[in-house]
């Protein structure tokens, strides 16, 4: 008896160990992409598989769902931190290091990706994760809607409403 105990404390671990090793690669990608940051990237996929080792009986059977359901994970523990950031920044003044010397082009790309992100960021959690998830990861509807539990209609809804938010918020603005 001994061995059936040993192997199925083992067994949890080297289910996580598995999922791990097929799943990490486009986590990691998705949650750089929502990010913006790699160490920020990183520790959601590591909070991703803390609670696959945390609560392995939630995992779902199939290789399909279980990305699915690491997907939706993912992004649920990225809305939690954008949630916490949004409320440290209310109580908080933004602390802006000064400008360093770069040339143009270089100092043009990163104002325009700054513009981009402090865009998205304005999105509610929800409409960001669809908006990222279609745009920058090149993710199809259906699986959007799969992985986040909504229908497509949804999310056709969330990515027309965040098109056009974005625009108004990066087009350029009248008398400028």
């Amino acid at each position: 008896m001994p061995l059936v105990a040993g192997l199925e404390d083992e067994a949890p671990n080297a289910r996580a160990a598995r999922l791990f090793d097929a799943h990490q690669a486009r986590l990691y990608r998705l949650a750089r992409r929502l990010t913006g940051s790699p160490e920020e990237a990183r520790d959601l996929v590591q909070d991703t598989f803390l609670k696959v080792v945390r609560t392995p009986g939630l995992v779902p059977a199939g290789a399909p769902s279980q990305e699915a359901w690491l997907v939706r994970v993912l992004v649920n523990a990225c809305r939690d931190e954008w949630r916490r950031s949004a409320t440290r920044r209310r109580y908080q003044s933004e602390f802006r290091s000064p400008p360093d010397r770069r040339s143009a082009s270089e100092e043009s790309v990163l104002i325009a990706r700054d513009v981009i992100w402090q865009a998205l960021h304005l999105l509610p959690p929800r409409r960001r994760a669809i908006v990222v998830l279609h745009e920058l990861d090149e993710v199809a509807v259906p699986d959007i809607a799969r992985t986040l539990g909504v229908s497509a209609i949804t999310v056709r809804w969330h990515l027309s409403r965040g098109r056009r938010e974005l625009a108004a918020l990066i087009g350029p603005k009248e008398g400028h």
